[in-house]
């Protein structure tokens, strides 16, 4: 008999209970119509919320992890891999809403064994956001030092290999850990592909929380970059 592979839903959240209930919904319900051949675990890591994200959780998660205080993005996700049981690993924003029913697309070319570690390129925002500082820096940053032309190196919803993560051994903290991800499984010799899927998510405008928010990317991100500068994996 063959033996069904496991992938495990990883969603970080910090004080998202505006979303949280209807991005779970929405991931739970579409595991079951599409994982006919392979088996899902949906875990949160709750990354010391302090709203009710965690009670709104509880319907749709097959396990919840609480970190006691704010620990990070990076620090979430690499809480939900050792808590996690899968072959393939998928992370995704805790404000996807419905469209976090597209995961297994996310899925498809690993599967297919197309590629190790697959990004979701999403459309096109519908309101204006920042000046592209951040994604530019972003982007250059992971070409100059893998050789990999992202068009989507800040995008947090991916599938990888669980031996990838595994192999990396490290992930950066706050919103740089994409970057260092990506930098490091091109280095490793892993393939990494991006795909085009109808994810939407909370988008930042131009007030004065969007500047705060992207003011972090910039300088999460240009530290990591520095890090792989300084400390390449190999």
């Amino acid at each position: 008999m063959k033996i069904k592979q496991h992938v495990s839903i990883i969603i970080p959240a910090w004080n998202e209970e505006m979303y949280i209930a209807e991005t779970l919904k929405a991931v739970y319900k579409s595991a079951d119509e599409e994982s006919k051949d392979y088996s899902c675990e949906l875990i949160v890591v709750d990354d010391g919320s302090t709203d009710e994200t965690y009670s709104r959780a509880v319907p749709w998660a097959d396990l919840i992890v609480r970190h006691p205080y704010r620990c990070g993005k990076g620090a979430a996700m690499n809480t939900g891999r050792i808590a996690s049981r899968g072959s393939v690993l998928v992370f995704l924003d805790a404000d996807l809403g419905a469209t976090a029913n597209q995961f297994h697309n996310l899925i498809a070319p690993i599967r297919a064994k197309q590629a190790d570690m697959v990004i979701a390129r999403l459309p096109a925002a519908k309101k204006r956001g920042g000046l592209g500082f951040v994604r530019m820096l972003a982007k250059h940053g992971v070409y100059r030092l893998s050789g990999f032309e992202a068009t989507a190196p800040l995008s947090g919803q991916r599938a990888i290999q669980r031996e990838v993560m595994e192999r990396i051994g490290r992930v950066s903290g706050g919103f740089g850990v994409e970057v260092g991800l990506t930098i490091d499984a091109v280095k490793l010799g892993y393939k990494v592909q991006e795909l085009m899927i109808p994810f939407a998510h909370r988008e930042t405008g131009r007030d004065m929380q969007g500047w705060l928010h992207r003011g972090k990317q910039l300088c999460a991100v240009g530290e990591t970059l520095w890090r792989r500068w300084t400390e390449p994996i190999c």
